[in-house]
C-alpha cells in the first residue's frame, strides 16, 4: 500500500512538472484588443453613385470607427459586412491598417503582413489571432445602416 501511494505522489509530480513545462513553452502570441472608438450611426444609401461597387459583390472603404471600414456586399443578396481596418495584431502601431487585397477576395496588412477572410474576419495567415472587429449593419430598401456595435 505503501508502495502505491509513493508510486502516485510520484505520477502526480511527473504529471505537474510536464504541464508546467509543456505550458512554458507555448509561444502563441496574444493579440492587444483593437481600441474601441464610439461612432454615430452611419447611413448609406446604396443606391448613390459613390456606393455603385455595393449593387454587386463589392466592397468600399468609407469613413468610421477607428481608422475606417471596409463594407463589402458578399454574393449573397442583402448580405452586408462592415469590418474596422484597424488590423487587430499590434494595433496601436501606426501602420496597423487593413485594406482589401489586389485579388478583392480577402483583406491585408501590409504592414505585418497578416491576412483576413471576409466571411468573419478571421486571420487566415501571418502573426495576427485574433478577428477584426466587425459592426453591425441592417438594411432597409435601399438604405444601409453600420452602427458602433461590434459583432464579435
Amino acid at each position: 500500500m505503501r508502495v502505491k501511494l509513493i508510486c502516485q505522489l510520484f505520477l502526480g509530480v511527473i504529471l505537474s512538472i510536464s504541464a508546467v513545462l509543456i505550458s512554458s513553452c507555448d509561444n502563441e502570441q496574444i493579440d492587444d484588443q483593437i481600441p474601441f472608438v464610439s461612432f454615430p450611426d452611419i447611413i448609406i444609401n446604396l443606391k448613390s453613385q459613390q456606393y455603385l461597387a455595393l449593387q454587386s459583390v463589392g466592397h468600399v472603404t468609407i469613413d468610421g470607427g477607428l481608422r475606417g471600414i471596409i463594407l463589402r456586399k458578399s454574393t449573397f443578396a442583402n448580405d452586408y459586412t462592415a469590418y474596422e481596418r484597424n488590423c487587430s495584431y499590434q494595433p496601436n502601431d501606426a501602420c496597423a491598417l487593413v485594406e482589401v487585397a489586389p485579388s478583392g477576395l480577402s483583406m491585408q496588412d501590409p504592414c505585418c503582413g497578416s491576412s483576413f477572410d471576409f466571411s468573419q474576419g478571421n486571420p487566415t495567415g501571418g502573426p495576427a489571432r485574433s478577428p477584426l472587429r466587425r459592426y453591425r449593419t441592417s438594411l432597409s430598401g435601399d438604405i444601409l445602416t453600420i452602427t458602433d456595435e461590434p459583432l464579435n
